[in-house]
């Protein structure tokens, strides 16, 4: 009873480290399919950029939890072979519940899938999913089906060979991902640019209520904000913040940036879109007497 209760637990695991990794595998190629084939005809445009957080999630996922499948599938196997190499019931039963619930997931993606082409998404991005579903659940579908017959017991050279396969094409898969996501310093420099974004935002709206209340534009940031602590101010390394009129109601909020904007952001009519390197956006303010 022991070693059926560590079986089953060692199975589980094998399982679960095994539909993690499949989902992470199918999130990043999604990803990267959606990255290299941008659909214009998306409510709102995403460049390559904008998928690299998930990207980076999915690779991250995948390092942990598919060397996991791999260690504990071997194990399992180890133990199988040392005791008949038969599943016991308990543990044949977890495996075929796993073939009802991976094959849901097939149909269910595919169902998505097709229900996105026929909503217009691009016959490309339309047959690459479809490919990499059938590919990755499909792979895993026809693995534990044949094991439940106890095939790769009998052919452990084999099934040694389709591992190593499938890590090949998870490894294939993240280098796919890190070529289509930005550096983790590259990341770092596109945060530091945000918040400069936030802090211009903040500045920004600071003016306005100093020109609401006074009925001119305040001769610095920090009389913006009238004596209150925490300005906004330059991260370190960054040039820092300023500020200049240039009219009655003109000004100029200038800042050092890493990287250009992606994507135009507009607010209120006022663009937000900058260059690399010092950029200034130049502002008016409402007046409400007007």
């Amino acid at each position: 009873m022991e070693n059926t209760a560590r079986n089953f637990a060692l199975q589980l695991g094998s399982l679960i480290s095994l539909y993690v990794s499949i989902g992470a595998l199918l999130t990043l190629l999604f990803s990267v399919i959606n990255a290299a084939y941008p659909d214009v005809a998306s409510s709102y445009y995403y460049s390559a950029n904008d998928y690299g957080y998930t990207i980076r999630g999915a690779i991250a996922t995948l390092i942990v939890f598919f060397p996991a499948y791999i260690l504990l599938t071997r194990f399992v196997n180890k133990v199988r072979r040392a005791e008949s190499g038969a599943y016991t019931s308990f543990t044949k039963w977890l495996i075929y519940l796993s073939l009802v619930v991976g094959g849901g997931v097939l149909l269910g993606d595919l169902v998505a899938i097709l229900l996105n082409f026929l909503n217009g998404e691009l016959t490309v991005r339309f047959l690459l999913k479809a490919v990499s579903v059938f590919g990755v659940v499909g792979a895993a579908f026809a693995y534990y089906t044949l094991d439940a017959r106890g095939y790769w017991h009998e052919h452990e050279t084999e099934s040694k060979r389709y591992g190593a396969i499938a890590a090949l094409a998870v490894v294939a898969a993240i280098v796919l991902g890190f070529m289509n996501t930005e550096s983790p310093a590259d990341v770092r420099q596109y945060k530091i640019d945000e918040r400069i974004m936030n802090d211009m935002s903040s500045i920004e709206s600071a003016v306005q209520e100093y020109y609401n209340v006074e009925g001119t534009l305040p001769a610095s940031i920090e009389e913006a904000y009238r004596g209150v602590p925490n300005i906004p101010t330059a991260p370190e390394g960054r040039d820092g913040y300023t500020y200049s009129t240039t009219g009655p109601l003109a000004y100029e909020l200038c800042a050092e940036f890493a990287y250009a904007s992606q994507t135009n952001r507009d607010w209120y009519g006022a663009s937000w879109a900058h260059n690399e390197g010092n950029w200034c956006f130049k502002r008016v303010v409402f007046d409400q007497k007007n």
